[in-house]
């Protein structure tokens, strides 16, 4: 009986936490535009150091000063897309160009 009940009880409780996760993400705004994924995270960094400096107060440790990361998530949000859309836009001019050089190579190789 326990066989059975132990693989539905982890699968049921790696959907919750999945589903927990997905959850909070869109409650955030972190699945939203570029603004509201700023927003959440200038709110994280302002929420995090408080919270890991009481963490460590009750625990004892002690952290090295994280290091300060100039980031915009606004400036880097599609540079990924408008990549990708470049490389497309002057993709046929490069396949001419290769074909061009490879047919040159071809005849060099025949002469």
């Amino acid at each position: 009986m326990a066989a059975r009940i132990l693989p539905v009880a982890k699968l049921a409780t790696k959907v919750t936490v999945a589903g927990g996760a997905l959850y909070v993400a869109y409650d955030t705004g972190l699945l939203g535009g570029s603004e509201q994924g700023s927003e959440v995270l200038s709110r994280a960094k302002a929420a995090i150091p408080p919270a890991v400096d009481e963490w460590m107060k009750y625990f004892g440790f002690e952290l090295p000063a994280p290091p300060k990361i100039e980031f915009s998530l606004q400036e880097s949000w599609n540079s990924g897309v408008q990549k990708s859309i470049s490389a497309l836009s002057v993709a046929p001019t490069s396949v001419c160009e290769y074909t061009n050089q490879g047919i040159q190579y071809l005849k060099n190789l025949t002469k």
